[in-house]
């Protein structure tokens, strides 16, 4: 369901670099949430780093939609850059598993399966 690896590169390094190789592989970062940020603004004693990238292909994501058009909820794509115990890691949910559970459609299948692809080739590439 998860797909998780860690890096040795610092969170700020590795935040850079997954944002180059989301745009490298053709998607963009439409947003990114800085959730440590946050929860220490709100005054939350929040150690942890924690930076989500909300990525997108249009292409992918129209496809999604024209199939079935409530899963605009579950789009766009997350993946994360967080620290754990001063260890750096990266990951998303993945996509097919997620789609899987929320429709039966063949052909949401093979589009998350293909975001998958290229999602988890991201992480990999930033790591």
């Amino acid at each position: 369901m998860y797909y998780i690896v860690e890096t040795q590169k610092s969170f700020d390094q590795a935040s850079t670099d997954l944002e180059l190789a989301v745009k490298r592989l053709g998607f963009g970062v439409l947003h990114i949430h800085d959730l440590g940020a946050t929860l220490r603004s709100k005054g939350l004693a929040f150690e942890e780093q924690c930076r989500v990238f909300e990525v997108c292909n249009p292409g992918q994501a129209a496809k999604v939609m024209l199939i079935d058009m409530r899963l605009n909820m579950a789009l766009p794509c997350r993946i994360s850059v967080f620290t754990e115990k001063g260890q750096t890691k990266m990951g998303l949910i993945k996509p097919v598993h997620m789609l899987s559970a929320l429709s039966d459609d063949l052909a949401l299948v093979q589009i998350a399966k293909d975001v998958e692809e290229k999602t988890m080739q991201m992480v990999d590439e930033a790591r």
